[in-house]
């Protein structure tokens, strides 16, 4: 047996093989949620272990007063510790296609490219991302710090990703355990706003109110 170079081992080491423990530990779900602002709908394949998790999906959000129809689809990637690690987003409108990739370094450097090259941007040391108007990425920082598990309240910088124009910066949100009942209450704040949703045993949410409804 030959013995591996340090290359080969560091390389190893950094991305472990999947054993298969570690791959029956995994859970794929599809899950949709519907918009109760607007006539929108979003659908996502999740693959989620302990507390990180990858996801494929879409939303698809009809033409409203001042804002043409527009499609978005995305690919997420977190570590095994729930850190956001790589999101790509691509929208369609009657106006044209865009897209925007955002890679988290191991230094923390967020990677933001829009096609025409990668820019540089620490966003305050941001763990999470959330993309709007999607349910689905406030799982992040409820799964990663075990908030549907145990009351605790964090005040988070998050790296934000505007819909349809796929604009990014960064905002400052407070994640709060409302109540461990079933179903699970955490509570989103910002500057001037709070909401209080639901999520279920896994941490992905059931209810946004005045957003959207897991379907």
């Amino acid at each position: 047996m030959s013995t591996p170079q340090a290359g080969e081992k560091q390389a190893s080491e950094k991305y472990p093989r999947q054993t298969p423990a570690r791959r029956a530990s995994q859970t794929t779900k599809m899950l949709a949620w519907a918009g109760m602002d607007c006539l929108r709908l979003e659908a996502a394949r999740v693959v989620f272990g302990e507390r990180g998790l990858r996801a494929t999906g879409s939303l698809i959000n009809a033409q409203q007063e001042g804002q043409e129809a527009y499609s978005a689809s995305y690919s997420l990637a977190t570590t095994e510790t729930g850190v956001a690690q790589r999101l790509a987003v691509r929208t369609a409108q009657a106006t044209g296609e865009q897209h925007v990739t955002l890679t988290r370094t191991e230094e923390g450097v967020w990677l933001i490219d829009h096609g025409q090259g990668a820019a540089r941007n620490h966003f305050g040391g941001a763990l999470d991302v959330d993309l709007a108007f999607s349910p689905l990425f406030n799982a992040l920082p409820i799964r990663r710090l075990g908030l549907h598990r145990g009351a605790a309240a964090h005040e988070l910088a998050v790296v934000f990703v505007a819909l349809p124009s796929l604009e990014v910066w960064r905002v400052s949100q407070t994640y709060r355990t409302v109540s461990l009942d079933e179903p699970t209450a955490v509570s989103i704040s910002g500057d001037s706003w709070e909401v209080s949703l639901t999520v279920d045993a896994d941490g992905l949410v059931l209810e946004y109110p005045g957003l959207a409804r897991r379907v």
